[in-house]
């Protein structure tokens, strides 16, 4: 079967609740009944594992690359999809973030409200390396969507909350099923040095505290092994006590999983580089924003490095009589740089979002380590290739070659141009076309940019939160929204005559959850409901410190006469 162009895939709508049909974005699958074969003819490719080439054709069978090459033999019952004018990537690859875990609601005994101090040497605060990512897939996380529309193919995700929180997996981002995703189950045991709280709250309540206890889990974890292997020996001597962090760390390390160690600061990376020699593991670095004040010093000790792509810069409530010191203006400015210092050092690096709302947001983010000195093979590589090899999956993913899995990303133009659309994305030989969500067909009839402050009820009594929200002229909103379980982006949102929808994404006791928010405005309220799963409220929404002259104006620029 032959087809010169592309076909324009079904999709299917999916609604949370009525209101918020007018706003949701349609989830689109792989089309049903298409061939096990495709082919992609005379494209440009950029394999990563070698140079660019044009004029070549990949063909895909039953999900595997199987031939890449000018002359390659298409099957007769291959889907023909011409290159001319395309370029075909390797799907892109988030080396560590939490997109596709579960929501609130799923059984996860693990996921403590919040960690619980030590109450005597046989208990463990905060560790659950039991916890693996693959584990806890939910498959109506709407960034699976998102992401693989952005160019993601693949994910490396692990559960938070804890200083051992769980095992990251590497996870592809398409499947009927959550067996479908898992590409490694269990490929990297996270930890987490920061403290859950001040004095009094516990062992440990401090930066040396955690340090102390974590250094204490390997030690045992070290014990546990030399004696279990002794006792399997010579069941005669005195068998050992069974620990399930013990067991699982020590079945971890015995695969080889790499151990993610979090650095940002250079006394942080420093210390890293330490420890992962003191705890005799084979340690990756996150964070590594300050890798240009210590590139030197991690390529001395070969240890990889996961970029947090998300840069430091301003807090937008920031009081304006604080003034930032000049090294923190110094860490704004030159953060964007540490990947080229990396890379001038020898040093294997791969980016992650660190919690950015989308992909777009991820690859911007990347073009401005290219402006500030990131070779382009270099920054694609450390979005494909690079984290495969970090994570023990480099035969399977990370570059164009033939017995690969057939995760692909195919563009009318250079990746990280911003203009540059993604036309196709096939993850696991799977064929998938972005769609932009369907936009309201009136547009707005006021503007619902400013500062808001809402308030509303959970089951743990009132609360508030700060949303800061930005409109563009056709309806489209984005922005943040603050409260006490911290700050989430706007994933997507809309406004249509005087209605609005929006949606965050936020960690909610442990988990990422999506949080929508729905209802109505004006120039001075909201007022309108916001979900979750299994939880619904209503809130109201009001500008601080808002006067006459901002009603005024505002009331002027609804009815257009300003």
């Amino acid at each position: 079967m032959r087809i010169p162009e592309f076909r324009v895939a079904p999709c299917l709508l999916v609604v949370a609740v009525a209101f918020a049909a007018w706003f949701a974005a349609p989830s689109c699958y792989a089309q049903g009944g298409e061939p096990p074969y495709f082919a992609i003819r005379g494209a440009r490719i950029v394999p990563v594992s070698g140079p660019p080439a044009e004029n070549v054709t990949v063909i895909i069978s039953r999900g595997m690359i199987a031939a890449v090459s000018r002359d390659a033999k298409i099957p007769d019952e291959a889907w023909v999809i011409e290159g001319k004018g395309l370029t075909v990537y390797p799907g892109l690859i988030d080396a560590f973030t939490d997109v596709g875990l579960s929501a609130p609601g799923s059984a996860n005994e693990a996921t403590p409200r919040k960690p619980e101090p030590a109450r005597g040497p046989e208990d463990r605060p905060a560790t659950t390396p039991w916890r693996i990512g693959a584990d806890e897939l939910n498959l109506g996380d709407k960034r699976i969507e998102t992401w693989r529309n952005g160019g993601f193919t693949t994910v490396v995700s692990a559960p938070k909350g804890g200083f051992f929180p769980g095992q990251a997996s590497v996870l592809d981002l398409a499947g009927e099923h959550p067996g479908d995703f898992v590409v490694k189950y269990a490929a990297a045991i996270a930890l987490n040095l920061h403290a859950p709280g001040g004095f009094g709250s516990g062992f440990p309540d401090s930066p040396m505290g955690v340090l102390a206890y974590v250094r204490q889990v390997w030690l045992d974890t070290d014990w546990s092994t030399r004696a279990q292997a002794a006792y399997e020996k010579n069941s005669r001597v005195e068998r050992p006590h069974y620990d399930r962090t013990d067991a699982t760390l020590a079945a971890a390390l015995a695969q080889h999983e790499v151990v993610l160690i979090p650095a940002n600061s250079s006394m942080e990376i420093r210390r890293s580089l330490e420890l992962a020699d003191r705890w005799r593991v084979s340690g990756v670095i996150y964070g590594g924003q300050m890798g240009y004040e210590t590139a030197a010093e991690i390529g001395a000790k070969k240890l990889p490095v996961l970029m947090n792509a998300k840069w430091p810069e301003a807090d937008k409530d920031a009081d304006p009589e604080n003034k930032p010191s000049l090294r923190t203006l110094r860490f704004r400015d030159r953060a964007p740089s540490a990947p080229a210092a990396l890379a001038k050092a020898g040093v294997k690096f791969a980016f992650y979002s660190g919690g950015m709302a989308t992909p777009k947001e991820v690859l911007k983010a990347v073009k401005k380590s290219m402006d500030a000195g990131l070779a382009e093979d270099a920054a694609l590589r450390a979005l494909t290739l690079s984290p495969a090899e970090i994570f023990g999956v480099s035969d399977r993913l990370g570059s164009i070659e033939v017995g690969k899995i057939a995760n692909l990303v195919v563009t009318d133009g250079d990746l990280f141009e911003e203009k540059t659309a993604i036309k196709m994305i096939f993850v696991d030989g799977e064929r998938f076309e972005p769609r932009e969500p369907e936009k309201p067909k009136e547009p707005p009839k006021g503007n619902i940019s400013g500062r808001w402050k809402l308030a509303f009820t959970t089951p743990d009594g009132p609360e508030e939160a700060i949303a800061d929200l930005e409109m563009q002229k056709d309806g489209t909103i984005s922005g943040t929204v603050t409260g006490r379980r911290g700050t989430g982006t706007i994933i997507s949102g809309y406004a249509s005559v005087d209605k609005f929808s929006f949606t965050i994404n936020i960690p909610v006791e442990g988990n990422p959850t999506d949080v929508n928010f729905t209802g109505s405005f004006d120039a001075t309220s909201l007022k309108g409901a916001l979900s979750l799963t299994g939880f619904s409220t209503d809130f109201t929404g009001t500008k601080p410190g808002a006067n006459l002259v901002d009603t005024l104006s505002s009331k002027l620029e609804t009815e257009g006469k300003l």
